[in-house]
């Protein structure tokens, strides 16, 4: 029996290892390093798992027609040449041209970003795994090659465990990147060896029928179900928590797993416990999420959606594992898998935004699968067809449920690259929703009154009210409903900076803050920062910081180069006033110890929730060189000091570690 010496299969599977390892680990890398350029967007990670799994797909597609049209030794001098040409690429630094104009859809910008600068080195990565493989089985028939599949998703699990552990709290971002692309070229070395010794072989002639298409049907539709849940499973947290590398990593690390545990061995895989456990976490999942007004502590919520994560793909996982096919046909099994992985992604990151104008895309793959699970269990008997109709059916029920709640009371329900907007009307009230984070409301009884996060006892009302003696120069970073725009008198000077085009035309056509104001309002569309960083000095008496994404300030806005461009906007002796409400995150820490390196106080300010007033309760961090303005009685009164955090570092654009900031 022929098989595979100590250092052929050494060589082979140090290839396949290598390749997963970069083609995960580039992953949050590259959307870290471009993630200040798309405004901190939960959508940053979901656009790059979509082309990631577009690249994967195109990689697929080339190793199948690679191995059914060429010969061996065409296929090996082909494949070389590519990866001498995606040295010439590297390294896969983006250029400042890159950043979207202000008030455009970055999506197809992003798109054609991550196309550009990273496609050749990633498509090439992503065709290592099934390519190898199919040289690994035709040269050695006898050997276990879906194990090197095993080996390609431990890889990819290990690059995803390192980088919050290992990588980003101690690697600056560009740094990371550049020894990304020198592991490349180790990685070309490798791959370039594995081709020259596989160029011998019968990889042309030893065709297999093709599969019935049935077979490839199920291969695509598990393969879909499992992606659809990754991207809304990671839309639903990020969107209603941060969007940052740690939790886009969790259900990513979730999906590999249970890739390994299916394909690595058939022990792993019992068919009616899963299905079990699939029921359950379908069920959990939609309890968790159908009423949207409800939302559960990140210890509740986040384990509660792993799991239905899990559960969701160890289904599809390990009937795909138990359907895979002979060795012959291991391309098309692959290139299935892939093409199901990519409409997937592409549901939810691109055709879910364009066609929704809620987040129903959770709801929709818990459909999805329960309704995969049921075709294929429908000729087991009688309880398992009653059993996934009724939990397709309850499924059903969610996605109605979602659809209503997103639409009650609304006035407006709209959505765009920087998420789903809606405009609530409730009794005398009017509320903007960012998912469902309130960003904003209005008593149109008394539309002068500031409201929610913005109250007179907030952080914000202390310092617009006692900040100055005469008129004020304010700025603002993120709109929201324009509430602090009510604070405005004769003479004052607001200039708002919002990068969401949707939700500059709502704050002007269904709130009346901007045009009740007193004060000269201005709206700068696009990235605050970028805006900031190519303005002469602004000389603002107060700088608020209110830009949130999800229920957090997006990182970029709370780093070293940041609040210098801040500071020099700032007369010497203004305030920066930093809203850090936050269910999950105690960033107050953060922001006082960027304040202790600039050689300014910062003080915290919470104020109390009030349902007459339509107030909110509020934390706010007050940070100035003022004494005069931290010595007025009003904000003295109400400021506390800020308990430090051990260990926390000074943020940079090359360093955040949110793991140390949660609740």
């Amino acid at each position: 029996m022929r098989r595979p010496g100590f250092l052929a299969a050494l060589l082979y599977g140090c290839t396949i290892f290598l390749s997963a390892f970069l083609l995960f680990l580039i992953q949050p890398v590259f959307a870290k390093l471009i993630l200040p350029w798309f405004g901190g967007s939960a959508a940053v990670w979901t656009t790059c798992l979509v082309f990631f799994q577009l690249a994967l797909l195109g990689g697929y597609l080339y190793a199948y027609a690679l191995v059914r049209w060429m010969k061996p030794s065409r296929q090996a001098a082909f494949h070389v040449a590519l990866l001498a040409c995606a040295l010439f690429t590297l390294p896969a630094i983006p250029a400042s041209h890159w950043q979207p104009a202000p008030g455009s859809n970055p999506l197809w910008r992003l798109l054609s970003l991550l196309t550009v600068v990273l496609g050749l080195p990633f498509f090439l990565l992503s065709t290592t795994g099934p390519l190898s493989q199919a040289w690994f089985a035709h040269k050695w028939p006898e050997a276990d090659t879906y194990r090197l599949f095993a080996v390609s998703n431990a890889a990819a699990l290990l690059a995803l465990l390192a980088y919050p552990i290992l990588i980003e709290p101690h690697v600056a971002t560009r740094m990371q990147d550049v020894v990304w692309s020198f592991g490349f070229a180790g990685f070309a070395i490798l791959c370039a060896a594995t081709a020259w010794i596989s160029r011998r072989g019968e990889m042309v002639t030893r065709r297999a029928a093709r599969p019935p298409g049935g077979s490839l049907l199920t291969w695509f539709a598990l393969a879909a179900g499992g992606s659809m849940l990754l991207l809304s499973t990671t839309n639903q947290i990020t969107q209603n928590i941060a969007a940052v590398p740690f939790l886009w990593i969790g259900p990513l690390i979730v999906y590999l797993v249970t890739f390994i545990l299916c394909f690595e061995s058939s022990r792993w895989y019992r068919r009616g416990l899963y299905l079990r456990l699939l029921a359950m976490g379908l069920a959990a999942v939609a309890y968790t999420i159908y009423d949207i007004q409800l939302t559960a502590a990140i210890f509740v919520s986040l384990p509660v959606l792993l799991f239905g994560l899990f559960a969701g793909c160890m289904f599809c996982h390990g009937e795909l594992s138990a359907l895979k096919p002979s060795k012959e046909n291991l391309t098309a099994f692959y290139l299935m898998i892939a093409a199901g992985g990519a409409a997937g992604a592409v549901f939810v990151g691109l055709i879910a935004p364009a066609v929704f104008s809620g987040v129903y895309e959770l709801p929709v793959s818990l459909l999805f699968v329960a309704v995969v699970a049921g075709w294929l269990n429908w000729t087991t008997g009688w309880s398992q067809r009653l059993l996934w109709s009724a939990v397709a059916l309850t499924m059903a029920i969610v996605v109605g449920a979602q659809f209503r709640a997103y639409h009650l009371n609304a006035l407006v329900v709209t959505r765009d690259f920087y998420g789903a907007l809606r405009v609530v009307e409730s009794g005398s009230t009017r509320t903007l929703y960012h998912g469902t984070i309130q960003h904003g409301s209005q008593l149109l009884s008394q539309r002068g009154l500031p409201t929610t996060y913005y109250g007179p006892p907030s952080g914000a009302g202390l310092v617009l009210r006692n900040c100055c003696d005469g008129p004020k120069r304010v700025g603002v970073v993120g709109l929201g409903a324009g509430t602090l725009a009510a604070y405005g008198r004769a003479g004052d000077e607001f200039r708002f900076y919002e990068i969401d085009p949707e939700v500059i035309e709502l704050a002007g056509s269904q709130f009346t803050f901007l045009r009740d104001t007193a004060a000269a309002v201005e709206i700068v569309p696009g990235d605050a920062r970028l805006m900031l960083e190519h303005e002469p000095s602004q000389r603002f008496d107060v700088l608020a910081l209110d830009a949130f994404s999800g229920d957090a300030i997006p990182v970029h806005l709370l780093t070293k180069e940041a609040f210098a461009v801040y500071f020099r906007h700032l007369k010497p002796s203004g305030v920066l006033a930093v809203h850090v409400s936050n269910q999950y995150l105690d960033l107050a820490p953060a922001v006082e110890r960027l304040a202790w390196f600039y050689g300014k106080r910062a003080v915290l300010v919470q104020s109390e929730k009030d349902p007459a007033q339509d107030l909110l309760s509020a934390t706010w961090v007050l940070v100035t060189s003022s004494a005069d303005f931290l010595g007025r009685p009003a904000i003295a009164n109400a400021a506390r000091p800020i308990r430090p955090r051990a260990g926390l570092r000074l943020w940079t654009d090359d360093y955040n570690n949110l793991f140390q900031v949660i609740r």
